[in-house]
């Protein structure tokens, strides 16, 4: 018997049967830390006192009722994904100034993945990738305007409710599952509260945490972040407009202007009408966005941020003690490590990293917390554990001379970048005592996507047959059973215009990587966008190739070089593969509803979440001294 199986005794005599569960005991060292055991078989809580007597009929009546054990064995499934975390902020993957014990730990007793990939460099379409296990065109999530994430909890847009993700496979299979943190895939579709892409449609049974993303706004006394630009340029016009609204009224009282009041009054009442319509969404995003939800309820509008982590992990640590006869789906969905790094005083100056640092440091304690809550319920050898950043760092997000966004190591680029490699090499740890080897590290391209039929396999799920999964399988990679990846193509999208391709020549062991559009970086050669705050995907701020730029990632990880006819003889045969490889890829798709549309991104009041009557929206269900600080 493996880990974690379940048993139930069957007695049939005559017609009749009845199944009772038992549970185990074991007596003796787990035989996965070595050494011999003894597992009994007792009735479990779920069995009914008539069980003793069955196990007496047993004995009395050996040739009218057997006794079949039936395995059962489904894993918890642990998920844990920081947001806007960069893969050289870790220790285990070569960081050696941030203190990442816990996640450090999770890879020595686990496995470590070098070439894990997300499938898009922003928030919403890479969230929407791991979820469903397929490319974010394919559900719509991929934007073709410079609005490639959700910007409002009061947008339309949103995981599509025909998407099937793993938290509604795994739940089809007697999971419990829940996410606590970060959604940031939709709200509402037409009304207030039809929830169409609340995490409750999409399979998950408890929800708490933040439905939309932590920003600067969020915050008070931080620059504002949603739409700065535009921001900016709305302030500007209303200022010119209240001048000219000034002049002509100065005017007209001085007998310089002949208009009549009434025009003024129009030209007046038209400048105000301007201001509402910008600044009754742009005034308030702290309240229209920051806000805390359990289930459908909301108890905190606008959040407080200096208790936020504590309530985090606690409804985390809960839910596993809650369930902790499972089968359950957890996802932790961070809020860490993204701006403005809200960090509690007990991390504040404590790294060698400034605020950022900090962040980091304080979103590992939090892992290591959750992973002690996991081993003290006695879950870990029945634990598939995962950790993961939904894309590369930010290395734009700054204050002043304060670098305010992860490192990508050795990697080109950065969050927002569809391409290079910083914005979407991210790492990927798992761990599963006894089932995963030890201290391992795999070299082989794997993706966020694969997570998805992954865990529906190990909950005896299936991946859905009628659309394309492009996650893969990863257990027989993680088990040793097999040596390569299934992965040979790798798309990378940006928003929703292809930048690159790999290329995994499995025969040869070359990892070839074509990009065929760049970003343009501003100052050049900066190696980010610091002019733009985030690389475009399309327009004037990028270069299109043509040839492609070849790279061989298993020689050049950083793409410092590439390749050319001259310098490398099959330069002309891995760009005519590649493109037929993208052939073959644009036939799979199909169009789909555009869920980052202008206009399903837009705010609409009438879809605005509120604990109170429109627009008085505030409350504070959550109260102090229920949540101790950290």
């Amino acid at each position: 018997m493996g880990v974690g199986q379940q048993c139930s005794a069957t007695c049939t005599k005559g017609s009749h049967s009845e199944t009772f569960p038992l549970s185990r005991r074991r007596v003796g060292p787990d035989p996965l830390e070595h050494g011999p055991s003894f597992v009994f078989f007792v009735p479990s809580a779920q069995a009914p006192r008539s069980f003793l007597s069955a196990l007496l009929v047993l004995c009395i009546f050996p040739k009218t009722c057997g006794m079949s054990v039936a395995v059962d064995f489904k894993p918890n499934i642990l998920l844990i994904m920081a947001d806007d975390l960069g893969i050289g902020d870790i220790g285990c993957y070569g960081n050696n100034t941030i203190r990442t014990p816990n996640i450090d730990r999770l890879a020595k007793e686990g496995v470590k993945l070098t070439q894990h990939i997300a499938a898009a460099p922003l928030c919403t379409p890479s969230r929407a990738a791991f979820l469903t296990g397929r490319y974010p065109i394919r559900s719509g999530m991929a934007s073709s305007n410079r609005y490639r994430a959700l910007l409002w909890n009061a947008g339309s847009g949103g995981l599509p409710v025909n998407e099937t993700t793993f938290a509604k496979v795994l739940r089809q299979q007697g999971y419990t599952t829940g996410l606590i943190g970060k959604w940031h895939q939709g709200m509402n579709c037409e009304a207030l509260n039809d929830h169409c892409h609340h995490p409750s449609n999409h399979g998950f049974d408890y929800f708490y945490g933040m439905p939309f993303t932590l920003l600067n706004n969020c915050q008070k006394n931080k620059p504002p972040e949603l739409d700065a630009a535009l921001q900016a340029k709305l302030w500007l016009y209303t200022q010119i407009i209240a001048l000219a609204v000034l002049t002509v009224i100065i005017g007209k009282l001085t007998g310089l202007i002949s208009a009549s009041w009434k025009i003024v009054a129009c030209f007046a009442l038209a400048g105000s009408l301007f201001f509402t319509s910008w600044y009754s969404s742009y005034g308030f995003v702290q309240y229209w966005n920051c806000i805390l939800m359990r289930n459908y309820d909301i108890t905190e509008q606008p959040m407080k941020l200096e208790r936020t982590t504590a309530l985090v992990l606690k409804e985390a640590v809960s839910f596993i003690e809650r369930n902790k006869h499972g089968p359950f789906l957890l996802f932790v969905s961070f809020l860490h490590v993204h701006i403005p790094l809200f960090t509690t005083e007990k991390f504040l100056g404590k790294s060698r990293h400034g605020l950022y640092g900090d962040n980091v440091e304080e979103m590992d304690w939090l892992v290591g917390k959750i992973l002690d809550a996991i081993e003290k319920e006695d879950l870990k050898n029945n634990t598939f554990t995962y950790f993961a950043s939904d894309h590369g760092g930010q290395l734009e997000a700054q204050e002043g001379k304060a670098q305010l966004g992860g490192w990508n190591g050795i990697y080109k680029g950065g969050k927002g970048m569809g391409g290079w490699e910083g914005g979407i090499r991210v790492p990927g740890i798992l761990r599963w005592p006894g089932v995963f080897p030890a201290d391992t590290v795999i070299d082989e391209p794997t993706s966020l996507m694969d997570i998805y039929p992954t865990v529906a396999h190990l909950g005896g799920g299936i991946v859905p047959q009628d659309r394309v999964v492009d996650g893969r399988n990863l257990m027989p990679l993680l088990q040793g059973k097999v040596q390569q990846s299934e992965h040979e193509f790798m798309f990378h999208y940006c928003g929703s215009y292809l930048h690159a391709v790999r290329w995994h020549q499995k025969d040869s062991g070359a990892l070839w990587k074509a990009h065929y559009v760049t970003p343009i970086f501003h100052p050049e050669g900066a190696g980010a966008c610091y002019g733009r705050g985030i690389c475009p995907c399309f327009g004037e701020g990028v270069t299109h190739h043509d040839p492609p730029l070849l790279f061989d990632l298993s020689r050049d990880p950083s793409e410092a070089k590439p390749l050319s006819p001259r310098t490398e003889p099959l330069f002309d045969t891995v760009i005519s593969r590649i493109a037929r490889a993208v052939q073959e890829h644009r036939q799979t798709l199909t169009p789909v509803p555009q869920q980052l549309s202008l206009y399903n991104i837009m705010w609409k009041p009438w879809l605005q979440p509120c604990c109170g009557t429109f627009p008085f929206c505030w409350c504070d269900k959550e109260g102090d001294s229920a949540h101790p600080a950290l």
